[in-house]
């Protein structure tokens, strides 16, 4: 425990220095030649924090959460500024950049490995919400202005990493071991595959809207890829300024009054029996019950009622209490449930003959995420024999699969990934009130870029506006 918080204060130097992933000045307060195993406890707790980073916008964009007051500008999809989380992700692909290096000249493949995952994971976070963005001219070289890569050349490339990154993972020879420096699995390779061979599936899944889209291909990497919730990828965090976890941070916020963190209206009326006449068990281990036993959501873009007298109290929000959003709770990268949910969507995709392997997977994720964030098990057993949600193998569609993945990425930036393919057509879901108007009645269908690249690499930024679509989001 003691050589992690040593590890902890070398986290925090390295990403204090630089504000941007082009600057080149050197601060001579913080250390410019880590070893591997520093390079790799930043990059794996961070790998993380971009993820939970992420889910902060997105959590609004699929309504998970909304604004306690009317018309704030993430929940109404305005244009945001999402420099810190850009830059964040930057500073991760330089350092994982520096490591792979470093790892190679010094013999040790595992590092190399899980290098290219972690890059993969974060190249993947920047195509998802930015689709163009600058990659091949960004690292090692003097480039004031670099240019951006096109989104879909960007996704051949995190399937090249994926792949290189399971190779690389099993080497047998190595100069260095990988232990209690990786906060993901400490140190366990096998884990790191089964992860790569996850993430393969889920991108995969990205391009169920393209003509590229092949379910044989996602379910052969889920043959290898996880296969329990032992294998999910996560951080657990520490109760230490700087190293919380982002959505404990959130809810020690709203405690303070700092209002964050409200539940939005959708996902309540979701899981409380209003939508779709069942009561959700996991609602108490998402979000708080108010004082009155209840669970209550925020309508998006409205903003609190005028009974909501103690903020605290009188309404669903994040707080410590729960499975996500406790100071010292694990962020989830890659977890067994989503891999299951995908397993059941590609199953479906295969045609009729496979709905029983459907259901079957849709049932497991059901079971995964339960279990994960602690229903007893008395209470999940009781939902899933819910004539509701039990529907027997003929009667799986994609509808329920999404309706139950959504529940399961509670928080979580793939969310918005499924919305977008989904179209939003969740059950009773509507774009806020006080919508962007620029939106025209739609969601936004990506980021808008930073201001950092305005300010340094104007010339290079592509002309967008939040209707434009990522590359795989196609009709």
């Amino acid at each position: 425990m003691k050589l992690r918080f040593l590890i902890l204060l070398v986290i925090a130097g390295v990403f204090t220095g630089c504000e941007d992933y082009l600057d080149i000045n050197t601060d001579p307060n913080n250390p410019t030649d880590v070893p591997v195993k520093g390079l790799m406890s930043v990059n794996s707790m961070r790998t993380a924090t971009n993820t939970a980073n992420m889910g902060y916008f997105t959590s609004y964009f699929v309504q998970y959460l909304a604004g306690p007051n009317a018309g704030g500008n993430t929940d109404t999809h305005q244009p945001i500024d999402p420099n810190g989380t850009w830059v964040g992700i930057y500073n991760v692909l330089s350092n994982l950049s520096d490591m792979e290096v470093k790892a190679e000249e010094q013999g040790a493949p595992n590092y190399v490995g899980a290098a290219k995952i972690m890059k993969a994971i974060n190249l993947a976070l920047l195509v998802d919400s930015w689709n163009n963005v600058p990659y091949s001219d960004a690292f090692f070289v003097q480039t004031i202005n670099p240019t951006y890569d096109g989104g879909q050349a960007l996704y051949t490339e995190v399937f090249t990493l994926l792949t290189e990154g399971i190779a690389k993972l099993q080497e047998t020879t190595t100069s260095l071991t990988m232990g209690t420096d990786d906060f993901i699995f400490q140190g366990n390779l096998s884990r790191w595959i089964k992860t790569g061979y996850a993430l393969q599936a889920r991108y995969l899944n990205h391009l169920s809207k393209t003509s590229a889209y092949n379910p044989d291909a996602i379910l052969t990497a889920i043959s290898t890829g996880l296969a329990s919730n032992a294998d999910n990828a996560k951080v657990v965090y520490f109760d230490v300024s700087g190293a919380r976890n982002p959505w404990g941070v959130v809810s020690i916020n709203q405690a303070g009054l700092t209002l964050d963190g409200w539940i939005s209206e959708q996902i309540v009326q979701a899981m409380d029996g209003t939508t779709f006449g069942v009561v959700d068990p996991r609602m108490g281990f998402l979000f708080s019950q108010t004082q009155y036993g209840t669970f209550r959501g925020t309508k998006n873009g409205a903003g609190r009622d005028p009974d909501v007298v103690d903020l605290r109290r009188d309404i669903s929000t994040l707080v410590e209490a729960t499975f996500y959003a406790n100071r010292v709770s694990p962020v989830m990268v890659m977890t067994y449930a989503e891999q299951k949910f995908i397993e059941a969507e590609a199953y479906l995709a295969k045609g009729a003959a496979f709905k029983p392997q459907a259901y079957a997977a849709y049932l497991a994720g059901i079971t995964a995420h339960m279990d994960m964030v602690g229903v007893s098990a008395a209470n999940r057993d009781t939902y899933l024999s819910d004539p509701i949600v039990a529907v027997g193998d003929a009667n799986i569609t994609l509808d329920l699969i999404m309706k139950e993945k959504y529940i399961a990425m509670f928080l979580h930036p793939e969310a918005w990934n499924d919305a977008r393919r989904y179209n939003f057509q969740y059950t009773d879901m509507t774009v806020p009130d006080q919508l962007n108007e620029a939106l025209n009645g739609e969601f936004s269908r990506r980021l808008q870029y930073p201001s950092s690249e305005f300010s340094t690499n104007s010339a290079n930024v592509p002309e967008v506006n939040l209707l434009d679509r990522i590359w795989w989001d196609q009709n």
